[in-house]
């Protein structure tokens, strides 16, 4: 019987062990880390042989494949050791993929793709469709493709995801941009970064999709050098760029893509057209026109009417912990941006405001490049809170850019000096550009105790 090791223990891993038990492979996970008691008892039930707090070679260098966690780096010995023993270790995505029937949409891209897959769900969804979510969100894929009951699944996939991924392949790809981020996963090298998003395309043909943010300059640079690309080009712009034109068999010129002109969305796939004024969108900033743009021609992809498409952008309800609004106090708009762990989603954040902002930002930095934020905390951040347990890189960079900066040590110091600084028409945001580890368990945990900390202050 083959042998799969499952290197992981949390939504993704207990998954893809419940999908190897299902389809007849002996099973065995492995957490170097502690199991949460929910997963513990799924194992239990299921009958996976499995450990935690530690790896035992001797259990895991015998198996025929193995499926590691995303969170776990190629450099450890341990996946060193495989690799040189020649076993396959795979993504829970590429795992999963293998068992399903059901149409992919797959979104990647350094910002954004939470929202974008969201989004994309909400309107599939609401318009009938049977459709899955998961990747980056939702249940685990490999749970969900044991019964496998979908026509569709729309997947969020980081690039870590992406690294172990070989034979899958999407119906429909979307790469949303491409910026530095997690270089100390990549060697400190941008260009294996870009290659590791561009995984996104591996195995497409001419008779799926391809949807890009055409002015992302990393993504374009490296589509210019692939032009052997076989598949449906679909651009979206924000500066009425052309569209890409190609001609069709009676000789007609079909313009495909998405673009915004004069404050409306507008969208042309295969003939068809569709349009959608911007101040309509209940998710606002230039950066979810790109998000908005990717999830309608995904929905024109797969045959939805205008009528549909509308109807899903509008219910649509913004996503937690990204420009969440979460509160006024004395004229002061506090929001919760936690989920920017980059400084290109700053930049947006940035973009999205007229009015004077008191900026919180820190935490691990991950190789960032402030230079891109430079001019706009020039001139919209009136005051810069540096929160972490190192800001000496923030502090020597935006020493001299900003005129009032300071460094505290957590969240709740960070929120009480931003309401002493604040000023009726003034914009508090948490866009801390940097991971979350150092004071928090993740985005999640850092953007709760934000807005705990806001609703404090109007006791």
């Amino acid at each position: 019987m083959k042998k799969i090791v499952v290197l992981g223990g949390g939504e993704s891993g207990v998954g893809a062990a419940l999908l190897a038990k299902a389809k007849g492979f002996k099973v065995f996970l492995s957490d170097k880390g502690l199991l949460s008691d929910k997963y513990k008892e799924i194992l239990a039930q299921n009958e996976i042989p499995y450990e935690e707090g530690e790896h035992t070679e001797s259990q895991i260098l015998d198996a025929n494949e193995v499926i590691k966690s995303p969170g776990i780096p190629d450099k450890v010995e341990l996946i060193k050791k495989l690799h040189s023993l020649r076993i396959p270790v795979i993504s829970e995505i590429e795992f999963a993929s293998r068992y399903t029937k059901a149409k992919i949409v797959a979104i990647t891209g350094s910002n954004g793709k939470t929202t974008t897959t969201l989004l994309t769900y909400h309107i599939l969804k609401n318009a009938g469709l049977n459709v899955g979510l998961a990747g980056n969100v939702g249940e685990s894929f490999a749970k969900q493709v044991i019964e496998d009951t979908f026509d569709y699944f729309v997947l969020e996939l980081s690039s870590f995801q992406l690294d172990n991924c070989f034979d899958f392949k999407a119906d429909v790809a979307i790469l949303l941009n491409i910026t530095p981020d997690h270089l100390d996963r990549y060697n400190y090298e941008f260009q294996n970064y870009i290659e590791s998003k561009f995984r996104v395309l591996q195995n497409t043909t001419s008779a799926d999709d391809f949807i890009y943010y055409q002015e992302s300059e990393a993504l374009a640079g490296e589509l210019a050098k692939r032009n052997d690309l076989s598949i449906n080009r679909l651009p979206i712009s924000l500066q009425n760029s052309p569209l890409i034109t190609e001609r069709g068999q009676g000789g007609e010129v079909n313009a495909q893509g998405g673009y915004l002109e004069n404050e409306v969305l507008k969208v042309s796939y295969k003939n068809e057209t569709f349009e959608f004024p911007q101040a309509e969108l209940p998710i606002k900033g230039s950066h979810n026109v790109i998000n908005s743009l990717a999830a309608i021609l995904v929905s024109k992809s797969l045959g939805l009417e205008n009528e549909q498409i509308a109807e899903g952008l509008k219910s649509f309800q913004s996503v937690e912990h990204r420009l969440e609004p979460c509160g006024e106090i004395k004229g002061v708009k506090y929001v919760n941006d936690s989920k920017a762990t980059n400084v290109d989603s700053v930049f947006y954040a940035l973009g999205s405001y007229n009015d004077p902002i008191v900026l919180i930002m820190g935490g691990v930095d991950k190789g960032n490049d402030y230079r891109q934020i430079e001019q706009l905390v020039a001139e919209k951040v009136k005051a810069l809170i540096c929160m972490g347990t190192d800001n000496s890189k923030l502090l020597a960079f935006f020493g001299k850019k900003v005129s009032m900066i300071f460094s505290v040590d957590s969240l709740q110091k960070a929120v009480q000096l931003s309401a002493d600084l604040g000023t009726e028409g003034d914009v508090v945001l948490l866009s801390p550009a940097c991971a979350s580890f150092d004071l928090f368990k993740n985005y999640e945990d850092r953007g709760r105790q934000f807005k705990a900390a806001v609703a404090a202050l109007g006791v």
